[in-house]
C-alpha cells in the first residue's frame, strides 16, 4: 500500500476507485504481498528440505488458495471443509497435514481418501479411532503427534496454543508412550512430529525453546527405532497491527538452523496470518458523524466484517483512504450491529466527513473468514489487485442468500 496525492493505492489501484467499483464494505488484497511473504519463507529454509504448509484458517477464499498453490504451497488444515476448499483450489492433498482437536470419522475418511500428508493427532481418543477408521477402511494412516510443550509462547491467551492448560496437543512428557502406542496400531504410519505454540508472535525464544523440547524426543524415539519423517513447526510469526516488530522468516530460520543442523527430517512449517494479515485491507464508508461525550464515526462496516476487535480487543490500524477538509478529532469507529461490541478503533485522530472513505490495515488475516451474518447483514465482497488488474474474487452476498437453505412452514 502507497500514497499517492493523498489517495491510499493498493499496488497500482486507488482505493476509491475500488470502492466506487464495487462498493463497501470490501475486502481487498494484494497479490504481490501475498506471493512475496510465500517466497520469503521459502528462501530463508532454501538450506532445508522444507515444505510450507499455509494455515487455511487465517484466509481461506478460493483465489488465494490457487495462489498459494500455484507457489508449491503445502496446506495446514483443520476440518474437512478446509480441505475441500483446498482441493477446489487446486490444492495437492499430498501437501496437506490435518490439525484440530474435534476430527470427526467423516473428516478422518475424508482425509484418507484424498491422500493428506499427515493428521497431526491432538489426543490419544483422537489416535484410537484414526486407527480404528483406517483399520475398517482397510488403510494405514499417515499421523504425527502435535506435542504440547509447555511453551509460554508470550501472546493473546486466546491464541496461545502451547501451554499445558491449553486444549490443543499431548503432554510432551506423555508422548513418547503414545509413539510406541501408535508405532504399533495396524491402522497407523508414524511419520512425523509436531508443534504449534500459538499465533502473533513476537519473538523466536519461545520458538526455539519448543524445539529443542521436541528434538529431544525425536532423539529417544530415533533410539528406540521409532523413525521421523517430519518435523512440524508449526506457524505462528506475528505480523505488524501497530509498533510490533515481528522476527521475518530469515530470523527464524537464522535462529532455529542450528538446532535443524543435520537432521534427516523434512521440515514441514503452517504459517497463516504471516502470509495473507499485512496484505489486506478491509475499506469502509463513513455514514454518520456523532459527537457528545464521546465522538463516533458510524461505519458501513461491522464486527460482522472484522470480528478481531470485538473478540480480542485487537488493535487494527485505521486511516483515510482519501484526502479530506477537515480538522482531525479523536473518534471512536463504530459499526451499525446493535452490539457495544462492535467497536473497530476507539479514539483514533482521523479528519472526517460523512461519506469519507476509511482503510482498516491488517485484515487479510482472520478477516473475512470470521465474518458473519449477524443482524442479518449480507457479507462482504473480496477482491484481489494485481498491479493494475482487478479480479472480484468472492462476490457481495445477496438478501437471498441470507435464508438460502430455510424453509417457511408449509402448513398454516
Amino acid at each position: 500500500m502507497k500514497r499517492d496525492d493523498g489517495t491510499l493505492t493498493i499496488e497500482d489501484c486507488p482505493a476509491p476507485m475500488l470502492a466506487e467499483r464495487f462498493g463497501t464494505p470490501l475486502y481487498v488484497y494484494s497479490r504481490a504481498a501475498i506471493e512475496s511473504a510465500w517466497r520469503a519463507y521459502d528462501q530463508a529454509f532454501a538450506a532445508f528440505d522444507h515444505q510450507i504448509c499455509y494455515a487455511v484458517k487465517a484466509n481461506g477464499s478460493l483465489a488465494i488458495l490457487q495462489l498459494l498453490a500455484r507457489l508449491g504451497s503445502g496446506f495446514d488444515i483443520v476440518s474437512g471443509g478446509e480441505l475441500a476448499r483446498v482441493m477446489r483450489a487446486g490444492g495437492d492433498p499430498g501437501k496437506v497435514v490435518f490439525s484440530g482437536v474435534g476430527k470427526t470419522e467423516a473428516e478422518i475418511e475424508q482425509g484418507l481418501s484424498a491422500g493428506i500428508l499427515a493428521f497431526n493427532i491432538e489426543s490419544e481418543a483422537e489416535l484410537e479411532r484414526i486407527n480404528a477408521v483406517a483399520s475398517r477402511t482397510g488403510q494405514t494412516a499417515p499421523v504425527s503427534l502435535r506435542v504440547n510443550p509447555d511453551v509460554d509462547a508470550r501472546t493473546h491467551p486466546y491464541i496461545s496454543t502451547g501451554l499445558k492448560e491449553n486444549k490443543f496437543g499431548i503432554d510432551i512428557h506423555g508422548a513418547e508412550a503414545l509413539y510406541h502406542r501408535a508405532a504399533a496400531m495396524p491402522g497407523i504410519s508414524v511419520s512425523g512430529m509436531d508443534f504449534h505454540i500459538g499465533s502473533q508472535l513476537t519473538e523466536l525464544e519461545p520458538l526455539a525453546d519448543a524445539l529443542s523440547r521436541s528434538l529431544a524426543l525425536v532423539d529417544r524415539l530415533e533410539a528406540a527405532g521409532i523413525h521421523l519423517a517430519h518435523l512440524d513447526i508449526g506457524g505462528g510469526l506475528g505480523i505488524r497491527y501497530d509498533d510490533e516488530t515481528p522476527p521475518t522468516p530469515a530470523a527464524l530460520a537464522e535462529r532455529l538452523g542450528p538446532l535443524l543442523a543435520g537432521r534427516r527430517q523434512t521440515l514441514l512449517m503452517e504459517p497463516g496470518r504471516a502470509l495473507v494479515g499485512e496484505a489486506g485491507l478491509l475499506l469502509t464508508r463513513v455514514e454518520y458523524l456523532k459527537p457528545g461525550h464521546r465522538d463516533f464515526a458510524i461505519v458501513d462496516a461491522a464486527m460482522t466484517d472484522l470480528l478481531r476487535p470485538a473478540l480480542y480487543n485487537a488493535w487494527q490500524g485505521i486511516e483515510t483512504a482519501e484526502p479530506v477538509d477537515a480538522e482531525a478529532r479523536l473518534y471512536d469507529v463504530v459499526g451499525p450491529v446493535c452490539e457495544s461490541a462492535d467497536t473497530l478503533g476507539r479514539e483514533r485522530s482521523l479528519a472526517l466527513v460523512p461519506g469519507t472513505l476509511l482503510a482498516i490495515h491488517a485484515t487479510g488475516a482472520y478477516g473475512f473468514v470470521m465474518a458473519s451474518q449477524y443482524n442479518a447483514r449480507p457479507r462482504p465482497a473480496e477482491v484481489l489487485v494485481d498491479g493494475d488488474r482487478v479480479h472480484l474474487i468472492r462476490e457481495r452476498e445477496s438478501l437471498e442468500a441470507l435464508w438460502q437453505g430455510e424453509h417457511l412452514l408449509d402448513t398454516p
